[in-house]
């Protein structure tokens, strides 16, 4: 085991022990020596690129008003290419008896205590509505989300000893949380030559007698030596509500003021129906000020023109003037200003995300995708890039080449996609179940073998591929009564659409310009094998074919379904969308009401009137679907396109042992109750009488 990796474990079992605390007058030098020691090991110490983490002390159940503080030990004489703040949220049962318990949205964050006794809130999060029983919310709870933020910027507080707030939330036990430190060594883009907080409260929005701006006062500073330039970092989010919704539902803005100045108009508001994390309970949808609950905040970073070493400046923030009779909402804010010194590279790109293929919960609606990579680089050299050299591929097959070609100034990003993959394809095209490796690397900067630091150059992801379907496919759509003005009810159009598009983005059919509570069918059937795209858009009210709160909140609200069958009339199972209640709906009553997906849904899928090899098959245009997997309580398998009279299904477990056999009789089902099996890994065998059809590896949970 490399020494680092042996360094990371011992911090952290350090910090589970109290030994770190024990040692914390200690030098970081002198912990690394004796962590040496302590394995004997001839290993040098960590190189460029490798990794530090070190934990904080965990919040298993948070109380009202959770707040704790805890001082580590962190690395006082390496420096850092990146340094990340992993911030965990995980949702809890709630006490018997309790009376203030929920899983709703709170403000969690980590604020570092500065050696001068100041504060600077280094992350937020808005906590979601993790009610039990929506598709990504378990119950009894059991989500756990890490939420994952770059404070490189504060490397000049966070080394040796310190001290770390970690908060969540007012009055609810409902939800835990801790947070942990990895350091990756190497160089930084810039480095942070220093750090003034200047605003740490916001305060109530609309009291005429005592406007919000007297929270923000103007602030005299001089820029420290060093100083190449400067950037104004702004943490805001609006809550509470008064008659005008204000300031949660109701958008406003501040200007950034320089020298007297307004250098910048930012409005506080962020469309939450496109979150990853859906769908949720609560009222998740709706956008906000900032407040999207299962999301991130992001701080707003404002350069501050014209500031170099030695600039004396003033600087305030000055919110939309508002008033109003009796103020309810507020604003949360903290700032600081960060002053940096000049680029440290001169030719240098970095691969900073892996958008597609990808399983981070962080781009689950690009997820599964289809066989072109997206990818996000970043220029942090103080070279212009105009072209990257790649290589990417699924881990275990071989790599296919990519030379990008742009204009990228010096600390700029953009997102790169990748031509298609073929290793994709044949695992779409085989139906390959499972999770797999991705690999992205730099080969090349403008024209050059190498760049800068090769550190930054590689990144991996786990993935899955998008499912097989049929090339003939039924799409079944009831429209709500919502109209495309986003005000009406009962008015047409609708506001809701859907397209299928193929892999270079060409319409090959599509349902527009749709009557409210209309019911459509249409048969599909697709022109040629490879990857396509469902989208389904309901971008007006952003409540997706059916919301559970407008069912009693909404007066005179008929909610929609769409559903994807087989030509037999087998659903076809979708990623982030499930089917929920009878598949012919009557009255409609919380049909789908845990499945609203906001302003829009997309599901990636590939189509192959090919057989894979490996796979016998009667029909080329039969196909067996398995799911869900993993299994609780039911497992469907769905013959399609073929003979089932003498058709079998069997379930065997590790041991090889036969726990579950029936034929279908003709019937093109079966339905199968695992509540009985063990949890475990099991192989389902589905025979049509003539041969092996599929095999699967199916996880059943309880």
């Amino acid at each position: 085991m490399p020494i680092i990796k042996k360094i990371s474990y011992f911090i952290a079992a350090f910090q589970a022990t109290d030994i770190t605390y024990k040692m914390k007058n200690m030098n970081y030098a002198r912990i690394l020596l004796l962590l040496t020691l302590l394995f004997a090991s001839t290993a040098t110490f960590a190189g460029p690129g490798d990794t530090i983490t070190v934990m904080t002390s965990p919040v298993l159940n948070a109380d009202a008003s959770a707040s704790f503080d805890t001082t580590i030990v962190l690395p006082d004489t390496l420096t850092y290419r990146k340094i990340y703040l992993v911030y965990t949220v995980n949702s809890h049962t709630c006490p018997a008896g309790s009376t203030y318990c929920h899983q709703w949205d709170y403000i969690g964050n980590v604020t570092l205590k500065t050696p001068n006794g100041d504060t600077v809130e280094l992350s937020r999060i808005i906590t979601p509505f993790a009610t039990s029983g929506w598709s990504r919310f378990p119950s009894p709870p059991g989500w756990s989300e890490d939420y994952v933020f770059d404070v490189t910027d504060f490397a000049l507080y966070l080394k040796d000893t310190i001290t770390i707030n970690t908060a969540l939330g007012v009055g609810s036990p409902g939800f835990g949380c801790y947070s942990k430190f990895i350091f990756v060594e190497g160089t930084p883009d810039r480095n942070t030559v220093g750090i003034t907080p200047v605003y740490r409260h916001g305060g109530t929005y609309g009291n005429a007698s005592n406007p919000i701006d007297n929270n923000f006062p103007v602030e005299s500073e001089t820029a420290p030596a060093g100083t190449a330039s400067a950037a104004f970092r702004f943490l805001v989010t609006g809550h509470g509500s008064d008659a005008n919704y204000c300031c949660e539902f109701a958008e406003h803005y501040y200007n950034l003021y320089l020298n007297g100045d307004s250098i910048l108009q930012q409005n506080i508001w962020r469309r939450c129906g496109m979150g990853e994390l859906y769908p949720q309970g609560g009222t998740w949808l709706y956008d906000r000020s900032n407040w999207c609950p299962g999301a991130s905040v992001i701080p707003y970073y404002d350069v501050l023109p014209g500031v170099t070493a030695g600039t004396n400046y003033t600087i305030n923030v000055g919110f939309e003037p508002y008033t109003v009779a009796s103020p309810s909402g507020n604003y949360d804010a903290s700032a600081s200003i960060v002053y940096y010194g000049p680029i440290n590279k001169t030719l240098d790109a970095s691969i900073e995300d892996i958008i597609a293929p990808s399983s981070s919960p962080q781009h689950f609606r690009e997820n599964p995708s289809n066989d072109m990579p997206i990818i996000h680089i970043h220029n942090s050299g103080s070279t212009g890039i105009t072209s990257v050299s790649f290589m990417y591929g699924e881990a275990d097959s071989t790599l296919q080449p990519y030379s990008w070609h742009g204009a990228l100034a010096p600390l700029a990003d953009t997102t790169i996609t990748f031509p298609a993959l073929t290793s994709l394809a044949n695992m779409s095209a085989a139906s390959i179940s499972g999770t797999f490796p991705f690999i992205a690397y730099i080969t090349g900067v403008n024209g050059t073998s190498a760049d800068n630091d090769p550190t930054n150059d590689t990144m991996r992801s786990s993935f899955v591929v998008a499912p097989r379907w049929p090339d003939t496919i039924v799409v079944r759509m009831l429209t709500s009564n919502l109209s495309a003005d986003g005000v009406s009810m009962n008015t047409n159009p609708s506001e809701v659409s859907w397209s299928i598009t193929n892999i270079a983005g060409d319409t090959v059919f599509s349902r527009t310009n749709t009557d409210y509570s209309t019911q459509y069918s249409d048969t599909i059937t697709l022109p040629a094998d490879g990857y396509y795209r469902i989208f389904v858009s309901t971008p007006a009210w952003c409540a997706g074919l059916h919301w559970w709160a407008f069912d009693d909140g909404l007066t005179g609200y008929a909610p929609g379904y769409l559903i994807v069958k087989k030509r037999s009339g087998a659903n076809i199972p979708m990623h982030g969308y499930t089917y929920a209640g009878s598949t012919t709906p009557a009255g409609l009553k919380n049909y789908g009401e845990h499945d609203d997906f906001g302003c829009g849904y997309s599901q990636y899928f590939y189509v192959s009137t090919a057989v894979p090899a490996g796979i016998t098959d009667l029909n080329s245009r039969a196909s067996v679907t398995i799911y869900p997997n993993p299994a609780n309580t039911e497992l469907d398998v769905i013959f399609d396109g073929m003979d089932t009279r003498n058709a079998t299904v069997s379930v065997v477990n590790m041991l090889g042992q036969s726990v579950y056999s029936s034929g279908l009789f003709g019937s093109s089902t079966a339905l199968i109750d695992t509540r009985a099996l063990p949890a475990g890994l099991y192989t389902v065998l589905c025979r049509d009488g003539n041969g092996l059809v599929k095999v699967e590896k199916v996880l059943i949970e309880h």
